[in-house]
């Protein structure tokens, strides 16, 4: 794909965080993501090469964040590999940025997780960043350079449009995620609830009280990623013992960590729906898991920002 500025052609790579994306996005655009070769050394160093020509193009590399840190280092050796190979422009693709929830010091003597990490991609040498679903989004303004921030709730809300379910109320599990289950109300034409919540320690949740009238109702529950599934499994018991009808779960980022799968596949839950920003291998799927797509979503914004057309009617 030629790029139109002159800034040369594009060239994608992709880390080994999520292949299958990568590959997804590569056959949208016609591009071929192998080529990178990456492997580690026997004490666990991480070793890329980046196999094709890359001066004067412009690369884009696809790696999310996810843990181990290995991942964010593999990334970072690639964007140092493109810039040391007279890259014109490197644009970093994090489908889930790691450490976004570390964004403030919220107690003493604590990290800005979010931050330093931030930092490590501009440091190495990333001239923008393309990301989906940031924690919170001030997290933008971490990066000292362009970020273009994606919402999955297109390719969400588009799906559940599909199903025309009736009496539907949208409901945010907690404080933190009362805007995003808003967005999705509105372009739903649903209506809202919230989950007054407790966490007592870290993964710990509490529910306390649900805001709003969800008797009777099919009940949408909203959030940006379910990482323990603790909050999301005692919302879904919370929205059942109150007289919900049936209970979906909708959230972009699919950590399941820990007993997430257990907790989700035991609670009286209807569908749960996530995207592909992260990989999810075989053992963490269970019945009634639907998983969405985003490689058309990134695929678009990628064309766009390398033939520099406005990345905002993605939205």
């Amino acid at each position: 794909m030629e790029d139109p500025s002159g800034r040369g052609p594009l060239l994608l790579l992709a880390g080994r965080a999520n292949r299958p994306l990568a590959r997804e996005i590569g056959g949208i655009l016609g591009e071929d993501v192998d080529a990178a070769f990456i492997k580690n050394f026997a004490d666990g160093e991480i070793f890329v090469r980046i196999d094709r020509n890359a001066r004067g193009r412009d690369v884009f590399i696809v790696q999310p964040t996810v843990a181990p840190s290995d991942n964010i280092m593999e990334l970072l050796l690639l964007i140092d590999a493109a810039k040391r190979a007279s890259a014109a422009r490197v644009t970093a693709v994090i489908p889930y940025f790691g450490y976004a929830r570390q964004d403030r010091k919220d107690q003493p003597r604590v990290a800005i997780g979010a931050k330093l990490a931030a930092n490590l991609v501009v440091k190495a040498g990333a001239d923008r960043v393309l990301g989906i679903d940031f924690h919170q989004h001030q997290i933008q303004g971490f990066f000292d350079i362009p970020v273009d921030h994606l919402y999955a709730a297109p390719v969400l809300t588009e799906y559940f449009r599909q199903k025309e379910l009736e009496d539907l109320v949208v409901v945010a599990p907690d404080v933190g995620s009362a805007k995003m289950a808003r967005g999705f109300a509105k372009r739903l034409g649903a209506s809202f609830a919230i989950i007054d919540k407790r966490r007592p320690a870290h993964n710990q949740s509490e529910v306390l009280t649900v805001v709003g009238d969800v008797e009777g109702k099919n009940c949408l529950i909203t959030d940006d990623m379910v990482d323990t599934a603790g909050t999301m499994a005692s919302a879904v018991h919370a929205l059942k013992k109150r007289g919900g009808k049936a209970v979906y779960a909708a959230a972009t980022h699919a950590l399941l960590s820990g007993e997430a799968v257990s907790r989700l596949r035991d609670a009286p839950l209807t569908e749960m729906v996530v995207t592909n920003t992260i990989h999810l291998p075989e053992e963490r799927s269970f019945p009634g898991l639907t998983v969405l797509s985003v490689a058309g979503l990134l695929a678009r914004a990628i064309e766009y920002i390398h033939s520099n057309d406005s990345v905002s009617q993605l939205f």
